[in-house]
């Protein structure tokens, strides 16, 4: 049954006894005078539905400690310890000088319910109210968009390591799954700890060993039927058979039918790292910062600096670029009105972003991806024509030529003898190209952003959401959760916390029962 928090004090009770110590404007300060106006009992009432069984910690208490454990980055267990020696946690919670703190499986107990209710955000979704409450973002027309990388909590496996662990998540999950690897996986004896026992510096030995093992893993999925499995055996199988393909390739000389197999000499692009956590990916946020685990997409506003929506994805894979996560997440975005100026660096600047913009009625401030040239220094295709109605593009010599159905442009021939060919080109046959879908869209941003107000506005506004990065990353850049799901879940506790403070930060108050900014 829901436990509720009693309104009587304890003669020991810490916020009584030393609550004027507590920082005015502080988190702790504020949810002890406000925990239970912020997380009312109604907001948990749905997690225990039968009112039977021992009273669970109080939803004034628990939402609070959310909160803080999300605000320190602290571990469940480091959480607990927290509440039972320090004084500000105590206050905070509502707890006497000599109460200790719960178990920290409770912590895990009290995620598990929220996962698996409707409503699995209900803390970020109770400080979001508060924000809509103050009126803060009414009028604010502007949302900035950005990314960072946070790292998993696994170690990245080799292909070696993948394989032999996929067959033995598929002895114990799939139906039967011990006796098919003692029929089928002769390769290897999948019961032995430890990295096999090969010359590492061998090669012919490394390629019997993958050789082996992507044998057996061939086998077991041939043994299986897959559309008879569902929940974890369906996941071993797949697992088992993406791993059984994503790092291979026949052997040289060999389509795979005589069992020689070796490592692949290419990564896939959205390669498994782990089967420990499959949703972990190789990160690529730029050419220098490479990282393993997922990505971290956020919209602000930039003048609160207050996070409006926010998601956790694949670091790659389809679906998971940041002008895919922008786009999902102003739709999402409640707070956001027609004609929103949106702030976002070139990652964003696809054709796709903008034509979703300018359907939505909104502008883009976005900084424009840099154009390529065929040739260092040489022309860009912004230095070619274009004439959208007559369907033409004209190169920096006069020459004209037709644009096809598909896009292309080839003007050949008439590239020979171009006084400006060392300019524009390399290629023996003349220059060849092939405009975007969205080119008109994308040269008219282009165009927009070398006027005087554009660069003024991106440098004014844009700091903020890299600010805002920062404060949510500090000391949290390490996820302690696998899969997307339970770390996207910890995101939004990360961010109502930051936002919680951000608000303190900028006088929130409680005014007669309302919430306002002073």
């Amino acid at each position: 049954m829901q436990g509720r928090e009693d309104a009587q004090r304890g003669y020991l009770d810490v916020e009584a006894l030393a609550g004027e110590l507590l920082a005015p404007g502080s988190v702790f300060a504020f949810l002890a005078e406000h925990r239970g106006r912020l997380f009312p009992d109604s907001i948990m009432e749905d997690l225990f539905p039968s009112g039977r069984g021992r009273p669970s910690v109080p939803a004034p208490v628990i939402g609070s400690v959310l909160v803080l454990q999300a605000l320190q980055g602290l571990s469940d267990r480091e959480t607990a310890e927290a509440l039972t020696f320090d004084l500000r946690w105590k206050a905070a919670c509502g707890y006497g000088l000599n109460q200790a703190a719960f178990h920290p499986s409770t912590l895990t107990y009290w995620r598990r319910r929220l996962a698996a209710s409707g409503n699995p955000h209900r803390v970020m979704e109770a400080i979001a109210e508060v924000v809509a409450e103050t009126g803060i973002l009414k009028g604010k027309r502007r949302r900035a968009l950005d990314s960072t990388v946070l790292d998993d909590a696994v170690a990245r496996q080799d292909t070696v390591t993948q394989l032999i662990a996929g067959i033995r998540r598929f002895g114990r999950d799939v139906p039967g799954g011990k006796d098919l690897i003692a029929a089928h996986g002769t390769g290897y004896d999948y019961t032995r700890t430890g990295k096999p026992d090969i010359a590492w510096d061998d090669q012919d030995a490394r390629d019997g060993l993958v050789s082996a093992l992507v044998t057996d893993a061939l086998a077991l999925l041939a043994a299986v039927d897959p559309e008879t499995l569902e929940g974890k055996a369906a996941d071993a199988y797949a697992l088992l058979a993406l791993v059984a393909g994503q790092d291979v390739e026949p052997a040289e000389d060999s389509d795979g039918t005589d069992g020689r197999w070796r490592i692949a000499r290419r990564v896939a692009p959205d390669r498994v790292i782990s089967t420990v956590d499959p949703d972990s990916r190789h990160a690529h946020k730029t050419r220098e910062e490479r990282r393993d685990g997922y990505k971290a997409h956020i919209v602000i506003e930039p003048d609160t600096g207050l996070v409006t929506a926010a998601m956790i994805t694949k670091a790659a894979g389809e679906g998971t670029s940041d002008a895919d996560a922008g786009a999902m997440l102003l739709g999402q975005d409640g707070t956001v009105t027609s004609d929103v100026q949106v702030l976002a660096d070139s990652a964003y600047g696809t054709g796709e972003l903008l034509r979703t913009l300018a359907a939505a009625g909104h502008t883009a401030l976005i900084k424009p991806k840099p154009l390529a040239r065929a040739v260092e220094g040489g022309f860009t295709i912004d230095d070619f024509a274009y004439d959208q109605l007559a369907g033409t593009l004209t190169c920096p010599n006069g020459l004209v030529r037709t644009i096809t159905a598909k896009g292309y442009v080839t003007f050949g021939a008439g590239c020979a003898g171009c006084p400006l060919r060392s300019r524009c080109t390399t290629a023996t046959r003349g220059r060849k190209i092939e405009l975007h879908p969205e080119h008109a869209l994308m040269r008219e941003h282009r165009a927009a952003s070398r006027a005087e107000g554009f660069h003024a506005d991106y440098t004014r506004h844009r700091p903020m959401v890299e600010r805002s990065i920062a404060w949510l990353v500090k000391d949290n850049r390490r996820l302690r959760y696998r899969g997307t799901t339970k770390n996207h879940a910890w995101w939004q506790l990360r961010i109502a916390a930051v936002n919680l403070k951000r608000l303190l930060n900028l006088g929130l108050t409680n005014d007669k029962g309302s919430w306002a900014i002073a």
